[in-house]
Order: structure tokens, then sequence, then C-alpha cells
């Protein structure tokens, strides 16, 4: 058998750390993406798309149309952004809302000052490309360990909390926004509107996996090296379950965890490399009750 694999050699095969100066780029990658979207395919379409960001450009339209002021979107932007960052701060973390704050203060100001273009005349195209452009963008930022503020606070606030993507609730919230935009400012945007947020959630889902969870069988003869990968790798733990081999009658053991689907990939090429006969069946997992271990914020 094998030596398990000790947690000096676990930290020498993890990812480090992301720098400041790495996080920090990330975010003004996503920030400047985030405000060509809202210069292009949003504003070109007339598209509102749900959450703070899509509250901000109702309220600024309500306000041209009632007083013919056109107050700064980043304005906007940043006062309804207020009560999503005190969440963030008594509920997720600290430095997590401070690198969040600094990607609602960056597409603030640059939505202002990047100057607008229209791509398309195609309204469902622009919602589309513009929910994709989206989710790239937010993407970008909690690859940063922040969020863009507004309703992605609390998104991670739930799945934090309660250990399932909440990424589907936001999605009926934005829906509900949208309903109330499209009474004011009239339909055929709104709905174009609900397309480009399904688009993004979607989109998103796919591109960053984080808060989804799935379930490893692992049947395998070296039981102590695999615990000890997915153990040091995850700090998840594992239940070793006796099995039999109905072909040749051999006495097998089955390792059962639970484990985020972004930790999935490294923790199969580890389990390969230390036991390149193992049976690893992958399930998704739609929601879990009970303790799991979510790596802090701070």
């Amino acid at each position: 058998m094998h030596n398990p694999i000790t947690p000096f050699t676990m930290r020498l095969l993890q990812e480090p750390e992301r720098s400041p100066v790495v996080r920090l780029l990330l975010i003004s990658t996503g920030a400047v993406l985030q405000a060509i979207n809202l210069n292009t395919f949003i504003h070109a379409g007339g598209l509102y798309p749900g959450g703070i960001t899509g509250l901000s450009i109702l309220v600024q339209d309500i306000i041209a149309l009632k007083t013919n002021v056109i107050v700064p979107f980043g304005v906007i932007n940043m006062v309804l952004n207020i009560l999503p960052i005190l969440i963030g701060f008594l509920f997720i973390g600290k430095r997590f809302t401070l690198y969040s704050c600094v990607m609602i203060v960056l597409v603030s100001s640059l939505a202002d000052v990047i100057p607008g273009a229209s791509i398309t005349d195609d309204i469902l195209l622009s919602a589309v490309f513009g929910g994709i452009l989206n989710a790239i963008s937010v993407s970008f930022c909690l690859l940063a360990g922040a969020t863009s503020g507004g309703t992605d606070f609390v998104a991670v606030f739930i799945s934090e909390r309660f250990g399932h993507d909440a990424w589907n609730y936001i999605l009926v919230f934005n829906i509900a926004v949208l309903i109330t935009a499209g009474c004011i400012s009239g339909w055929p945007q709104a709905l174009y509107s609900i397309i480009f947020q399904y688009v993004s959630t979607q989109m998103l889902q796919v591109l960053y996996r984080r808060y989804q969870k799935v379930t490893l069988f692992i049947i395998t003869n070296e039981p102590e090296t695999i615990y000890h990968i997915i153990r040091d790798e995850t700090h998840h733990d594992a239940t070793k379950l006796p099995g039999i081999g109905c072909y040749k009658e051999t006495e097998r053991t089955i390792l059962y965890s639970i484990i985020s689907a972004d930790e999935a990939r490294k923790v199969i090429r580890l389990v390969r490399k230390a036991d390149p006969l193992a049976f690893i069946n992958i399930v998704k997992s739609e929601q879990i009750l009970g303790r799991f271990y979510n790596k802090p914020k701070d």
C-alpha cells in the first residue's frame, strides 16, 4: 500500500492563495467588462439587468422622465448598494466585502466615463450576449474572492448559510423587479431583460461552481491514501464502506464524500494518481443538510 499523502505534501500540491495584486487585477477586469456591457448591450437594448444594477437604471430613467435631470448612474448605484454592503460586512467577511466595494466603485465610476456604443439593433441579441458578458464579468469578480455587489451579496450569504446554490432564487427576485420595471417603462424591454437575466444566471452556473456540490463514490484498494487526499485537499470528511466485488468476490472499500464542484477536478486528478485502478462515480448534489465546511472568506 502507498504511504498516505501528508498535509505537508498536500500543501505543495495545492494552488497558492491569490495575492492582493491578482485579486485587484481580476476585479478591475470584471469591472471594465461590466461597464462596457452597461454602455453597449444593456443601453442599446433598453434592458434592465435586474438586481441593484437594474434598479439603478430604472431609478435613473424615472428621475429623467419626471424631472428631465440625468442623475449619474454611479451615484444611484453606490447609494442602493449600501444595504447589501452592510450585509456583507456583518455576515460574509470584511475583506471579501472591501474587495467587493472596489468592484462597486469601479463599475459605478467607469459606467459614467466609458462612451456608449451600439453593437447591434436587435434587442434579442443584446439580451443574449449582454447576459453572457455579464456572467463573465461577475465570474472574474467571484474568482477574486469578491462580488459585484447588490443581490450577489445576498446570493453568497444564502449559499454560505444554507449550503446550496442560490442563483436561481436571485433569478426569481430579479424577475419580480423586472415586472415592476415593465409596468413603468413598457413590457418589451422588461421581457427581453428577463431573457438577459436568465442567460446570465445559467452562464454563471457554468463558469463558477463553488456553491454547487457533488457526491463522490470511490471504490479503491487505497482507502487511507484517498481519504487523506479528500481531507487535506478540501477539509471535508469521508465515510468508509466495506464492499465485495461481485465478479471476483474480492473485498473492496467504498469512500463516500461530498465536496464543492470546483474542487472535484483537482481531487479526482490526485485520486487517479494515487490509485489508477480506482472507480469513481460523481453525482450532482442538489441540496445537503448538515455540517459542510466552507472556506472562510477572511
